[in-house]
């Protein structure tokens, strides 16, 4: 991120000195001495909290301190929120696309940054407005909270800001089970559903949380290809099939594809796949260094050869500039819509030239298609707050979760 920071501020404003904060812990101890020097500096949230105690040492002040993903700050206990707070500056301002992703103690976590105390104390908060909007549905509460943010939330679709971006299409594609694939999942939702009652009864439904986790994650996978987890497993997956014809017809009308999976172990299947139709691709997933991560975008971008991006929706759902790819894959649904359209916006950003067509693969009677109605059902709180399109997700009810064996 802070790579793509610099390259951004070179091509936008090649007269700033910017410094990035970067390196040995050596390297770093002599970059923040000569701070004074520069106009732009870049760390990162990790380096940040590692490197606080420099910052307090020197007493810089700032006259802007702008926190990009400003979403990694919405746990205020967390090391990341904390050391940021302790950077003094004249103003603050945080950049997220979405302030609210599972709760609005995220929306207050970030208000607690860049305003502290606007949103009053967090107890106050909960009291006030959390529990009021979310428990209780209470619409005078959500109406008094939109008028206090208002005023200090600039937000717009990108249609209204860039006029100069093509379209976006996003086609939701079915697919359905063959008879092996169907019967292994339907096997397993009985015996999950059934061992998930039995867990809860005996330890309550707090306590079995990483169960039904482990649970719904399988579910997940069966949809996408059992042999994610099962040994031996030859009947293949109609989503991958789905998938590699979407792959095969994209190549062959020219288009560059980023394809997105919660599983990076599903790359290793696409990857056969890949390989046997001599399509050539690039993979990014946790693993992949900094300074990698950066050349393969760039030759992705210029090289009309590479066809394909595998990423994984974690490590590249931000900071990548890759409008190089006219074409979007999202394989399987996150639980946060939110996630998915950040990873969209890889290619849907300043510098896209082509239409985007954007596809999500859904299974049809699986848990993916309940995934995707509770993303929908979910949507209403956070357009209502914010005027945009982030969903809200907030803590799932023991209702809801039950619902998804069903």
């Amino acid at each position: 991120m802070s790579l793509n920071w610099k390259n951004e501020a070179t091509k936008f404003a090649d007269g700033l000195r910017t410094l990035v904060i970067r390196g040995t812990l050596t390297e770093r101890k002599a970059k923040i001495r000569n701070i004074d020097k520069y106009d732009l500096v870049i760390t990162s949230y990790d380096l940040l909290k590692r490197d606080i105690e420099l910052y307090k040492k020197k007493d810089y002040q700032f006259k802007y301190v702008i926190a990009d993903e400003a979403q990694y700050l919405k746990n205020s206990n967390t090391q990341n929120a904390k050391a940021i707070k302790q950077i003094k500056s004249e103003t603050r301002y945080a950049l997220t696309g979405t302030p609210i992703e599972n709760s609005l103690a995220e929306l207050w976590s970030i208000f607690d940054f860049i305003m502290p105390g606007y949103l009053f104390g967090y107890r106050k908060f909960k009291n006030t407005y959390e529990t009021p909007i979310i428990k209780g549905e209470d619409e005078s509460a959500m109406t008094k909270l939109k008028m206090l943010i208002e005023p200090f939330v600039l937000r717009r679709n990108k249609k209204e800001v860039l006029t100069e971006l093509p379209d976006k299409t996003v086609t939701v594609l079915d697919n359905e089970m063959g008879e092996e694939q169907r019967n292994i999942y339907l096997n397993y939702l009985l015996r999950a559903k059934q061992e998930i009652s039995e867990q809860i009864d005996l330890n309550g439904y707090e306590s079995s949380r990483m169960q039904i986790l482990a649970a719904l994650t399988r579910l997940r996978q069966i949809c996408c290809h059992p042999s994610l987890f099962i040994k031996d497993y030859n009947e293949g997956s109609s989503k991958l099939e789905q998938c590699m014809e979407i792959v095969q017809e994209a190549v062959n009308g020219g288009h560059k594809i980023l394809l997105f999976s919660g599983y990076t172990s599903m790359f290793e299947i696409i990857e056969k796949e890949l390989k046997q139709s001599n399509i050539k691709y690039f993979k990014l997933t946790g693993s992949t260094k900094v300074e990698e991560r950066m050349r393969l975008v760039d030759e992705f971008n210029e090289n009309p050869e590479i066809q394909v991006f595998l990423i994984s929706l974690k490590a590249g759902g931000t900071g990548l500039n890759l409008t190089g790819a006219d074409m979007v894959i999202h394989y399987d649904p996150w639980w946060n819509v939110s996630t998915e359209n950040q990873a969209t916006d890889r290619a849907y950003r300043i510098g896209q030239r082509n239409n985007v067509q954007v596809y999500k693969l859904i299974t049809k009677n699986s848990i993916e298609e309940k995934i995707y109605k509770l993303q929908e059902r979910k949507a209403k709180l956070a357009d209502e707050m914010l005027d945009t399109k982030t969903k809200f997700v907030s803590k799932l009810s023991k209702e809801e979760i039950m619902e998804l064996f069903n």
